[in-house]
C-alpha cells in the first residue's frame, strides 16, 4: 500500500463516497454513524446514503480536514486518514474545549476497506498519522464512539481514554512514536 497525500480532497469525492459506503455496508451501518440522521439508509441503499452523507463529506473535505491521506493499492483507495490540527475558527462542535490547544491534532476519517481488514494496512495508516502529527508538534487525539470496534482498536494501539464527551469518547496517544 502506498500512502499518498491528497492535495485537492474534493477532487476524489466520488471515489471516497463509494469507499465510505463500502465501510458503512461492512459495519452494518454502524460507521459512519450518521448520528444526525433520523432514518438511516439501509446498507443496500447507496443513493440514500449519498443523499445524507455527501454534504457532510463535502464539508469535511473542503473545510475541516487540514491534511487527507489515502492508502492506495492497485490504483484504488483501500484506506483513509485525515488530520485536523488548525482548530481555530472551525466548526468542530464535537471537540471538547478542554483539549483544544495549539498542540491538539485529531486523527479523523480513519477507515480501511473491509476486504483488507486484518492485513496491517490500518496499523500503517494510523502510525503514519501519529508520526505526521508528531512532526507538526501535535499530540494525537481520536474522538470516537465507545460502542465501535475502533474504540478497543485504538486502546490496543497506545491510545488512552481522556474523557467522555457528549456521545463520544476522547482518546489521546500515549504510546511511543515509531519510525516508519
Amino acid at each position: 500500500m502506498e500512502i499518498v497525500r491528497v492535495e485537492n480532497p474534493l477532487s476524489i469525492k466520488d471515489e471516497l463516497m463509494s469507499f465510505v459506503f463500502s465501510v458503512y455496508q461492512s459495519t452494518g451501518g454502524a460507521y459512519p454513524a450518521l448520528e444526525w440522521v433520523e432514518n438511516k439508509p439501509s446498507i443496500d441503499d447507496f443513493e440514500g446514503f449519498k443523499k445524507v452523507y455527501e454534504p457532510f463529506l463535502e464539508f469535511r473535505l473542503g473545510e475541516e480536514f487540514d491534511e487527507l491521506y489515502v492508502g492506495r493499492k492497485d490504483g484504488r483507495v483501500i484506506g483513509t486518514v485525515a488530520l485536523v490540527y488548525n482548530l481555530e475558527g472551525k466548526d468542530v462542535w464535537w471537540v471538547p474545549e478542554e483539549i483544544k490547544s495549539e498542540r491538539t491534532g485529531l486523527i479523523e476519517f480513519f477507515m480501511v476497506d473491509p476486504t483488507y481488514k486484518g492485513k496491517g494496512y490500518g496499523s500503517r495508516l494510523l502510525e503514519f498519522a501519529i508520526n505526521r502529527l508528531g512532526e507538526l508538534g501535535k499530540d494525537a487525539y481520536v474522538i470516537t464512539f465507545p460502542n465501535l470496534e475502533a474504540y478497543s482498536y485504538y486502546l490496543r494501539k497506545g491510545f488512552e481514554k481522556v474523557m467522555d464527551y457528549k456521545e463520544f469518547v476522547v482518546l489521546k496517544y500515549k504510546g511511543q512514536r515509531r519510525k516508519l
